[in-house]
């Protein structure tokens, strides 16, 4: 009975000794939810909170960074490299990436690298390259990170990885706020959204919510009958065409007159 008595007491002892966070983080985004439709075409989502001080801030010391991150569904990646053959480019050499992001954005109050550390990023993979995981064959390749870095440089291009150094705006080491913008080619799922409290590269807060987007209306109906019922699905589609190309032709007809 002591021991038992022993095991509940301890926990609630520890919590009582354990010294309060001296910074908490407090968060909100201006939307939760992004609805895809077809004429779809990007979204900004506004990150803004204040931080909360138990303590007078010191006067001298490294000061207050803060890092925001959106991640979307990750799904595993395989990366090809090409090379010229008798002339030819072809596939010659690839790597697959056991889980990459398939958007990514990382804003902060400062240069990454100075707001926070390298230990702290192994920690909480808050840098790009680190958010993408390979597989355990690509990772004892001595070039497998020229296949990520060409990932993100890909993805770069089509603004589904962003760096935002210095995009977030923190005043008086209290309110801060950034804007990430979405681009319209965005996977369907949940998007992660991280904010960082650093000081001196370590992390000393966290708060985390999450975005949904998913599609609604016409588009949700077809993607649902898509996946669950594939065969209705062909057979509308066949119908439609069908119908689209008398359609045409009925016009064609009609004008030659």
């Amino acid at each position: 009975m002591m021991r038992g008595l022993a095991l509940i007491l301890l926990p609630l002892i520890a919590a009582l000794t354990s010294p309060a966070r001296s910074e908490e983080v407090v968060a909100a985004l201006n939307q939760n939810r992004v609805a895809l439709t077809a004429n779809f075409a990007g979204s900004e989502i506004l990150v803004f909170g204040a931080v909360r001080h138990e303590a007078p801030l010191p006067e001298d010391g490294p000061s207050l960074e803060v890092i925001v991150t959106i991640q979307g569904p990750s799904t595993p990646v395989e990366i090809w490299r090409k090379a010229r053959t008798l002339g030819i480019w072809v596939n010659s050499d690839s790597v697959r990436l056991r889980a990459a992001p398939s958007f990514y954005a990382v804003a902060s109050t400062a240069p990454l690298e100075q707001a926070l550390s390298n230990t702290e990023d192994l920690r909480h993979r808050i840098s790009i390259p680190l958010a993408i995981r390979a597989a355990g064959e690509a990772v004892g390749r001595p070039d497998a990170t020229a296949f990520t870095e060409a990932l993100v440089r890909i993805r770069d291009e089509n603004d589904l990885y962003q760096q935002l150094d210095g995009s977030v705006t923190f005043e008086r080491d209290t309110l801060f706020n950034t804007r990430i913008s979405l681009p319209s080619n965005l996977t369907e799922g949940t998007y992660a959204t991280r904010i960082f409290l650093t000081r001196g590269g370590e992390v000393i807060d966290r708060y985390e919510t999450s975005i949904e987007v998913s599609k609604v209306g016409l588009e949700r109906w077809l993607y649902t009958l898509a996946h669950e019922q594939p065969i209705l699905y062909g057979l509308l589609a066949l119908v439609i065409a069908l119908v689209a190309g008398w359609g045409a032709s009925a016009a064609f007809r009609y004008m030659r007159g």
